[in-house]
């Protein structure tokens, strides 16, 4: 058992496949269930339920993120990626953004035809939308139940530039799509490459394609004239950050144009997770890890100021920032997350049906 200030790390029993290794409850829930000995039972079976959304395009003012627009398939992620920043929205729908956030997913089957009446809207300003802003398009139920896949025959359907993020090598399927869009300028596709150790990889994303797919997905995309960016994503001090240049330039070579990075925040209830994790794997390496962490946040765990979150202050952040700098210029690479695919002058809207106003009645859907 280990004290990281204010929360207690236990060793805990290690479920193949998963990344979590709890599952509190919901920030939001009366009451916290939480297991007291460290015996989670055997792996839990992913679910993927089908909802209806009431709404599909989400859109952000934040200066620190570069897309206005953005639309999440679903809801959870079966990457189980420990680190990720969007586990803590799980608790919106009183789960947990441990274990149920791998474990419990959506589905939101609507979705085409959300984007098809938003896009018939008289009053709708045609900008880039960006797939995979929350959770991963790409993650293994997309196999399945394909919603990616007819939002992006939407947008191709109708000229509208779209931008992907995504570490599933799934993406090649839709090269047909993708590389249509991208000959003339309205697609570009960003891949998130963390790790090129399978060890490494193996414990930080455990359902995630391996680093080497991902590259060989690069690869695909960029012989098919689609533009790719790397997303070296995030760094973790004495964890990868070490990485930087290998991946950068394997990338370079994989026919990536771009590159951006990110250190890891560790908003809400990743923080615990992280902790827990890292001491169960890393544990020789977990005080040296949590201690650069801090001193790249101001002796915080997290630093949510607009400019700071995403690449953080102090020597180790500095250090990194010229590193990013120097190896992007000897490869030849564009600082940032390269061409979003913003061409809007060859939209050309959905015809309202007769008798609409345009308007989504949402009475007709569920929230979730």
């Amino acid at each position: 058992m280990a004290d990281d200030g204010d929360i207690i790390v236990r060793q805990r029993s290690v479920r193949k496949g998963r990344g979590a290794l709890s599952n509190a409850g919901s920030r939001y829930q009366p009451t916290r269930v939480e297991w007291d000995d460290g015996v989670l039972g055997p792996t839990p079976v992913t679910e993927c339920r089908p909802v209806d959304a009431r709404s599909i395009i989400s859109r952000n003012t934040s200066p620190d993120i570069p897309f206005s627009q953005s639309i999440n398939p679903y809801q959870g992620c079966e990457h189980g990626c420990v680190y990720c920043y969007a586990r803590p929205t799980h608790a919106y729908l009183d789960l947990s953004p441990g274990v149920d956030f791998e474990t419990r997913l959506t589905y939101k089957r609507n979705a085409a035809a959300l984007l098809e009446r938003e896009l018939a809207r008289p009053g709708y300003t045609c900008s880039c939308i960006t797939l995979g802003a929350n959770t991963d398009p790409y993650q293994p139920v997309e196999k399945e139940h394909r919603i990616t896949r007819q939002l992006l025959e939407v947008l191709q359907r109708h000229r509208h530039p779209v931008a992907i993020i995504t570490k599933g090598a799934l993406v090649t399927r839709d090269i047909d799509i993708l590389a249509e869009l991208a000959a003339d300028g309205l697609c570009s596709v960003a891949i998130s490459v963390t790790t090129l150790d399978a060890d490494l990889k193996r414990l930080l994303e455990p359902r995630a394609a391996s680093g080497r797919a991902r590259l060989a997905a690069m690869e695909a995309l960029a012989s098919a004239g689609i533009p790719v960016t790397l997303l070296f994503a995030p760094v973790i001090p004495a964890l990868n950050d070490a990485e930087m240049e290998t991946i950068l330039a394997a990338s370079q070579a994989a026919g990536a144009s771009a590159a951006a990075y990110m250190l890891l925040r560790l908003p809400l209830e990743i923080r615990d997770l992280f902790f827990e994790w890292l001491h169960q794997h890393y544990p020789l390496r977990a005080q040296h890890v949590i201690s650069v962490l801090r001193q790249s946040r101001g002796g915080a765990d997290y630093d949510s100021r607009f400019g700071h979150r995403m690449r953080g202050t102090g020597t180790f952040a500095d250090l990194l920032a010229q590193r990013f700098r120097v190896a992007c210029k000897r490869l030849g690479l564009t600082r940032g997350e390269g061409t979003a695919g913003g061409r809007t002058d060859l939209f050309a809207p959905p015809l309202p049906a007769r008798g609409s106003t345009g308007k989504t009645n949402r009475d007709q859907f569920e929230l979730f």
